[in-house]
């Protein structure tokens, strides 16, 4: 693929050719990825995408359980079916490169590590054959997740780590013996960190943590200083518009922070989240960002970042 390809789409607007170049997306959960159309289908129904920004990540969540959920089965059809969906997505769009985060109480919820890789590759190759999986394991949830951490990651099947909540399960000590662990084996480590927060909370568990990357970020744009230091780390910023938008970290694409990272010498790439709840693919990401001012080569050189793959 031509890389002025991606450049001339962006310029005609056009989403059907955007939806043909390769692309990656390094920030996503693995039962939020599908579109809403896949759900509209599979259950018969239509489901009204959300039109106005969530208060919180609890309405956001009981938004999609009232739309979505209580159209699936429950247990682990259900959950199959949410991440059939991610995968078919990833086709669709022409996602080469997927960082998929997954829970450990998935894991547990189909057997275990042997029967839920299985699982899960063989969907990979059936709905997105032409895709790399990264897989991430998601921790944070709860406490006694970490009790199965060793046998997890003795299947050498995870590519990275990410914590999901710094603050509110695990004390900083505990933090460190989980990234510890995670180099020891040699995976990429990433925490969901400057979403919420303050911008210093991203030097802070980036440094004390070690983080490869960080999921959103964004409140970094807030100090100069922290800006300067990912940029001068080399550290990844995994960041996701629409979700931030939905959340009220920014008020929309044109003062998202992004400008000011990428204008900084952050490295950023762009992806979805949680497709299924904020109804934006990664094409559409990129012509939003395109629209609000981005130029069309430096959307083309943060593609090129992210198809970089997964990097520590």
């Amino acid at each position: 693929m031509d890389e002025n390809s991606f450049v001339t789409a962006l310029k005609s607007e056009s989403l059907q050719a955007l939806q043909g170049i390769p692309k990656s997306d390094l920030h996503s959960h693995a039962g939020r990825g599908g579109h809403i159309s896949f759900f509209e289908k599979y259950a018969g129904v239509k489901i009204t995408p959300r039109s106005v920004p969530f208060e919180n990540l609890s309405e956001m969540n009981q938004w999609l359980k009232e739309n979505v959920k209580c159209h699936l089965p429950k247990g682990a059809e259900g959950y199959l079916k949410q991440v059939e969906a991610s995968f078919v997505q990833a086709a669709a769009d022409n996602v080469t490169v997927l960082a998929l985060s997954f829970c450990v109480d998935e894991i547990q919820l189909l057997g275990g590590m042997d029967a839920f890789t299985n699982t899960i590759d063989g969907m990979c190759k059936k709905y997105a054959p032409n895709t790399a999986l990264y897989p991430d394991l998601a921790l944070g949830y709860f406490r006694e997740e970490v009790n199965d951490l060793e046998e997890i990651l003795a299947g050498k099947w995870f590519s990275g780590v990410d914590i999901t909540n710094y603050l509110g399960t695990y004390t900083m000590d505990e933090l460190k013996r989980i990234s510890m662990k995670a180099k020891d084996n040699g995976l990429i480590l990433k925490a969901h960190i400057g979403e919420f927060g303050e911008a210093d909370d991203v030097w802070r568990y980036a440094e004390e943590l070690g983080l490869d990357q960080i999921q959103h970020g964004v409140l970094a744009a807030k100090s100069e200083k922290v800006m300067r230091y990912l940029a001068d780390n080399n550290i990844q910023l995994n960041v996701c518009p629409t979700s931030n938008v939905m959340l009220k970290v920014c008020a929309d694409y044109k003062t998202h922070p992004i400008h000011a990272l990428f204008e900084n010498g952050v490295r950023v790439t762009i992806n979805t989240d949680d497709l299924l709840i904020f109804h934006s693919t990664l094409s559409e990401e990129y012509l939003k960002l395109y629209k609000a001012g981005m130029k069309a080569t430096d959307l083309e050189l943060i593609r090129q970042i992210g198809l970089c793959g997964e990097r520590k």
